[in-house]
């Protein structure tokens, strides 16, 4: 009987043994799971992402480059001749000219922020980009579209009240007043688009580093992270939505009542110089918002359409409009035609 119950002894410290020696494989799995669930509750921010370009075309990169880097060039050039115009010629030192010269600076910034990039990945397969430098991509991106619509609704404002009350015109609309109005377009596109920073920064990123763009845009990076992005879209679609659609709201009440005016004028010579005054303004309205709508129609409902032609309308979206811009103005505005004469002049003396 003590024989069997030392035998049984002996088993059971055995049976502890292996028991305890089999464990440990376990212990150490589940340490080692919960350390790697740890890394993946903290946020990741790899050090660079990768940019494909415009994935399904890439054997058309260096064609598309062509005509890109013209209407780069164009619009550079362009925007850049309009504002030293409207700088040294003192008779454009006008509220209308002010605003348009800021149209003209916002245009610059807005294509350079993107299309430099885009001509490197094209001509030189330079893909990547740094985590801080595309959140700053982002970031200026969304601050000139944001800006370029208040400086529509502001000249839109310029012409309401320079043909609906024109013997207020030089008392409401001061040099001061056009500063004040500069400074409030700035701080407004600022306040709205610098949460979009703390947004990306704030998202873990743990799966891939590639984008299938060209350029950086809010929801595109936003879509890398490994985790609930809701706050994101939210954001990222409905606050800039909201501010342009009440932009375009507001331009369209003050059309409106600058047409009721036109209309009411006794000469036909009076007329015809308003309307031919805001035609050029309101065609580069629609060139700005006709693309941005139909942009965010095509993300929103049109699955059908392949991603390279999104990706390659959002290029030309970005160039297009810069380049435009100071072409309708120079065919439109006699005095800009006028001031660009005299400057070439002067330079060719």
């Amino acid at each position: 009987m003590e024989e069997v119950r030392r035998t049984s002894s002996q088993k059971w410290t055995r049976i502890k043994l292996l028991s305890w020696f089999f464990s440990l494989p376990l212990v150490s799995g589940r340490s080692h799971i919960s350390n790697m669930m740890n890394v993946n509750h903290t946020i990741f921010h790899p050090a660079v992402f990768v940019l494909l370009g415009i994935p399904g075309l890439e054997r058309y990169h260096k064609w598309l480059s062509i005509p890109l880097c013209f209407m780069y060039t164009t619009a550079v050039l362009g925007n850049s001749v309009l504002i030293l115009v409207i700088v040294t010629e003192r008779s454009l030192h006008e509220p209308m000219y002010m605003f348009l010269s800021m149209l003209a600076s916002t245009d610059i910034l807005l294509s350079t922020t993107t299309v430099p990039k885009a001509l490197a990945i094209f001509w030189f397969c330079a893909r990547d980009i740094t985590f801080d430098a595309c959140v700053t991509q982002v970031f200026f991106v969304h601050l000139m579209f944001v800006g370029e619509s208040a400086i529509l609704l502001a000249m839109a404002f310029d012409r309401f009240v320079a043909i609906c009350d024109p013997l207020r015109y030089s008392v409401i609309l001061t040099l001061p007043v056009v500063g004040r109005m500069a400074l409030a377009i700035v701080v407004r596109s600022f306040c709205i688009m610098f949460p979009v920073i703390f947004l990306v920064r704030r998202l873990p990123f743990c799966r891939t580093n590639v984008i299938p763009h060209s350029y950086c845009e809010h929801i595109g990076v936003a879509r890398l992270a490994c985790a609930d992005i809701t706050v994101n879209i939210w954001y990222g679609f409905s606050v800039p939505m909201v501010i342009v659609i009440t932009d375009v709201v507001l331009i369209a009440v003050s059309y409106t009542l600058i047409l009721r005016a036109i209309f009411r004028m006794p000469s036909q010579d009076a007329r015809h110089k308003a309307l031919s005054t805001c035609g050029s303004h309101f065609f580069v309205i629609l060139i700005f918002y006709f693309p941005c709508f139909f942009s965010v129609l095509t993300h929103r409902f049109g699955h059908n359409i392949p991603r390279h032609a999104h990706i390659l309308f959002a290029n030309l979206y970005v160039v297009i409009p810069p380049m435009l811009n100071p072409i309708i103005y120079g065919v439109k505005t006699k005095e800009i035609r006028e001031a660009v004469n005299h400057l070439f002049i002067r330079i060719k003396k």
